[in-house]
């Protein structure tokens, strides 16, 4: 039993914190990947629990619910512009098919709500109204990607606006392309010699299809909501994930309502508002999920050493700060090309996470200035001193300095006379520092 608890808090220490001092410069390919799935594993689950992804599919659930008539509803006024509103509105069955029930219900608030909009004063409100639901529903989920991804500032109310109507004005367009392969399928290719060859792999393409669209879908997805720069590679990986569960789930929902008949006895006709409800915050808690994966896999690298550069000592954080700006100054001093955050990270094998928090530091107190670099599009570093007179203690004075003091406006002459005294002590200790330039160390 004591091996047993040993090996468990063996197993512990080595996901908690040994995993995360293993830097992919020490690892071969096979090893990288495999410990790239553990890491995106461990930070998609933790980022589960820390951005409350439960409360936020609940509000997404609740945005939806006021959204899905306007968004419906605008779909098909799109498509009876170009007069496919029937073709729109079978794909929109078959696609929501888990909610045969209700499909129905929906279409027919979304005729009457088309039908209200269509004449008298109302017409104004009507389309302002169906305007702001599906505005409103799409700023959410904005936000909510946005917060997993730690970006403070979302995309302007204009551009939000031709982002989301301008996809919404493509979808009746993709289902048309879809459905129109579909019948050159049945037609054209059945009245081939060929069809008896491929009606195997059609069977097979047919059945495939759902998850690829639902993995171009996610992935398009992951690239375009979040208002950062997403890489296609790690919007794919999240993509595919996320598409998969989602068709599963949506298999596992259609065929599972035989057992969750028992609803029906309790909630009578009424049953399928619930099973609505359940199926919308699991559609959301995957969308959702998914997007904590496409975080973790571009961003894996901030993690290494996050436990150690968390709990970091002052001595051994201001060693690191005077080694990078010894770096850069060497780097200008030798006219080298200027070193970005990463090109930092991997000559020296230092976790980039530990690097951009001295970085933006060293730029804050005006040691250093960030420059973009349009060859390699990289913002890359240079001094913002000249080298000749940045002593290390002018680094370090700059950096002690750096921000609020002597803000207490009460008058304590034991507290000036304290300050006073250690600012004797700091002078004294830096006499050492006080010619050394840091280039020459």
């Amino acid at each position: 039993m004591s091996k047993f608890s040993k090996l468990i808090k063996q197993a512990f220490n080595f996901f908690r914190f040994d995993i995360w001092r293993i830097t992919e410069y020490e690892l071969n390919k096979t090893h990288r990947f495999f410990y790239r799935i553990v890491k995106i594993i461990i930070l998609a689950v933790r980022g589960f629990v820390v951005d409350n992804l439960n409360v936020r599919a609940s509000a997404l659930t609740y945005s939806i619910l006021f959204a899905i008539i306007p968004l419906f509803a605008l779909i098909i006024a799109i498509a009876k512009g170009f007069g496919v509103e029937k073709l729109i509105e079978d794909s929109l069955q078959d696609t929501f098919i888990g909610q045969a029930n209700l499909i129905p219900t929906v279409m027919g608030f979304v005729d009457r709500y088309l039908e209200t909009t269509q004449g008298g004063l109302f017409i104004g409100v009507g389309i302002a109204v169906l305007f702001w639901s599906v505005m409103n529903f799409f700023m959410q989920v904005e936000k909510a990607f946005n917060s997993i991804w730690q970006v403070k500032k979302s995309r302007s109310i204009l551009r939000q606006f031709s982002t989301y109507f301008s996809s919404i004005l493509i979808i009746p367009l993709l289902i048309v392309l879809s459905s129109g392969l579909s019948i050159f399928i049945n037609t054209a290719l059945a009245q081939s010699f060929l069809f008896d060859v491929l009606s195997p792999i059609l069977r097979f393409g047919v059945k495939f299809a759902p998850y690829f669209i639902n993995w171009i879908m996610f992935t398009v997805l992951y690239m375009l909501i979040p208002n950062t720069k997403v890489r296609f590679f790690n919007a794919m990986i999240a993509g595919i994930l996320a598409g998969t569960a989602f068709q599963l789930f949506q298999f596992l929902y259609i065929h599972g309502q035989v057992y969750l008949s028992r609803y029906n006895v309790v909630y009578g006709g009424f049953a399928a508002v619930p099973l609505l409800l359940l199926w919308i915050q699991i559609s959301c808690l995957i969308i959702l999920l998914g997007a904590e994966i496409s975080y973790a896999s571009q961003n894996i690298k901030n993690y290494d050493y996050e436990v150690d550069t968390n709990n970091i000592s002052t001595r051994y954080k201001n060693f690191l700060t005077l080694f990078i700006t010894h770096i850069i100054v060497k780097q200008f001093e030798e006219m080298k090309p200027a070193l970005s955050s990463e090109q930092i990270a991997c000559n020296y094998k230092m976790p980039i996470r530990i690097i951009n928090q001295i970085l933006t530091r060293l730029v804050d107190v005006e040691i250093l200035i960030e420059v973009f670099n349009e060859s390699s599009k990289l913002k890359t570093y240079q001094p913002a001193i000249d080298i000749n007179q940045l002593t290390v203690k002018i680094l370090f004075s700059k950096l002690d300095c750096h921000g609020s003091e002597l803000f207490l406006t009460n008058k304590n002459e034991l507290l000036d006379s304290f300050w006073n005294k250690t600012l004797e002590i700091n002078q004294n200790s830096e006499k050492l520092n006080e010619k050394i330039l840091v280039k020459d160390i």
